[in-house]
């Protein structure tokens, strides 16, 4: 049986090998691939755990581009064809290091942020850093700029990053086989008086399965939930329906599937070019495919009202703050899980001088000089997206280690810059001792101390975790599934979500 097996199978691949590769080469052509980053951004990629596993980052982009027929079709406003397109939805999927949980955040289009100095890699036009709403980001260097705003908010280094335009939505759910979705009243999301626009959904109440426009409807409607956090929500909905939809289906023994939805998601998605084909996007899906749907948590980052602009958003400061420490520290963001991943450590334990070092392992590297020659250049990186600068940091720090001995200390007296956590860079292998000498002595973890092309000596970044005081605070490692209130979590599992339909838009 086993001789019989093998005979028929290598009939099989030799018979389909030619039409197997051109179709291989077809999926390959249709995927459109740019940069991983075109923005300035520091982020770097989290230390292997003991097992030597690391989590996975992935940024989902939804864009409102009007760039061709079939979104324009699909989105109206044919006047705004030729502006930059926007990233109207923005969510991270983060992968935990162990591929146990997942852990997805939203950001809401209308929040304020700063945008780093971002090069299209197209035009080659280089945009200067600003503070705007997110959603510009994309029309301000592509995918690539948006990925290194959200690195300098979040501290987490992004792996990937992945888009979809309007008529990849319709193209996907077709594919799919549309997703089930719920509301709790009849939902007309259409112009009234005074408030134009609308996506056109209009379904009836209780579960409905949504495909092709329709689901790119529910995708696109705002007004109908009462606000962009609740569209968040609803997109929430769908993306953990549509996941269910798919572990359900058991496409890989289905072959005309199987090639429809390759061919649908080829071609409906941009990705970054380091997962630029077939094979890599497929061992990316197997990833993702081995966590559970009980151990999916989508989110939305807590936001107040802008106080420039009523219609705007702002990040919710220390709420805000601790659904990204959870992401950089590869906590989950539900209880499931008894330890964290990262490091096999209880999960919210305090750790004192950094979350899952080994304070007993020193790191390879030559002696330190002697510390009254080791010269040091201390920067005011503690202004973030939600507080401001603290005043005098860098000269507060720089003194502290002049008193300490490091005769050569001295504070940059550039402009504010902003760093979520404090670190110490070094330009060359020959300063690493110096710069974990530098580390030791204020009690900052050996794990901040990193080489760096952007320095020409060592220097001392203070970030936003250290805004006050000259010893460097003790960390409090956040505890899993400690999510603020209104980040709307959602679980990947649940059937019984239905979205309430703001009342003018009931029917």
């Amino acid at each position: 049986m086993l001789r019989w097996s093998a005979t028929t199978l290598s009939v099989l691949v030799l018979g389909t090998a030619g039409t197997g590769y051109l179709y291989y080469e077809h999926l390959n052509g249709n995927i459109e691939k740019g940069e991983r980053s075109s923005g300035d951004s520091k982020a770097r990629r989290t230390e292997p755990n003991a097992a030597g596993q690391t989590p996975l980052n992935i940024l989902l982009i939804g864009s409102d581009s009007r760039a061709s027929d079939a979104n324009v079709a699909l989105g109206g406003s044919r006047d705004t064809r030729d502006e930059p397109p926007r990233g109207d939805v923005q969510m991270l999927v983060h992968l935990s290091a162990d591929r146990k949980n997942a852990s997805v955040v939203s950001i809401p289009r209308d929040t304020r942020v700063d945008i780093p100095e971002c090069t299209d890699p197209e035009t080659g036009r280089t945009y200067p850093a600003t503070n705007a709403i997110i959603t510009n980001s994309l029309g301000r260097g592509g995918a690539g700029c948006t990925l290194a705003t959200w690195e300098n908010l979040t501290g987490v280094y992004i792996d990937h990053w992945m888009t979809i335009d309007f008529a990849g939505v319709v193209s996907m759910a077709d594919a799919v086989g549309g997703v089930e979705v719920c509301v709790n009243q009849n939902v007309w999301d259409r112009p009234l008086p005074g408030v134009p626009g609308g996506s056109g959904l209009k379904m009836t109440a209780g579960p409905k399965k949504v495909r092709g426009e329709q689901a790119l409807q529910w995708l696109r409607t705002r007004h109908a939930w009462g606000s962009d956090v609740l569209r968040a929500q609803a997109q929430h909905m769908y993306m953990n329906s549509m996941i269910r939809t798919l572990k359900g289906q058991n496409v890989f023994t289905d072959t005309g599937r199987l090639m429809g939805l390759a061919d649908a998601a080829t071609k409906s998605l941009g990705v970054s070019e380091e997962i630029g084909t077939v094979k890599k996007l497929f061992d990316l899906g197997m990833q993702l495919k081995t966590v559970p749907t009980d151990r999916i948590t989508m989110t939305t980052i807590p936001t107040v009202q802008d106080h420039q602009n009523e219609n705007h958003l702002l990040l919710d400061g220390a709420d805000a703050e601790r659904m990204w420490a959870m992401l950089r520290d590869d906590v989950p963001y539900d209880d499931e899980g008894a330890t964290d991943s990262a490091t096999g450590k209880d999960a919210g334990k305090e750790t004192g001088k950094g979350a899952g070092e080994d304070t007993d392992r020193k790191p390879p590297g030559d002696s330190p000089a002697v510390d009254s020659e080791i010269g040091v250049l201390v920067q005011n990186a503690t202004r973030s997206a939600t507080l401001g600068a603290v005043g005098g940091r860098a000269g507060a720090l720089a003194q502290a280690l002049v008193e300490k001995g490091f005769d050569r200390a001295a504070k940059d007296t550039s402009a504010t810059l902003s760093e979520v956590r404090t670190v110490v860079r070094y330009p060359s292998g020959e300063l690493a001792g110096d710069a974990r000498r530098v580390a030791e002595v204020l009690g900052i973890p050996a794990s901040a101390v990193r080489k760096s092309t952007d320095v020409s000596g060592i220097t001392l970044v203070v970030g936003a975790d250290w805004r006050s005081g000259t010893s460097y605070p003790e960390q409090k490692r956040p505890e899993a599934g400690n999510l603020p209130e209104n980040s709307n979590a959602l679980n990947g599992s649940d059937t019984d979500e239905c979205m309430n339909v703001y009342k003018p838009y009931r029917w």
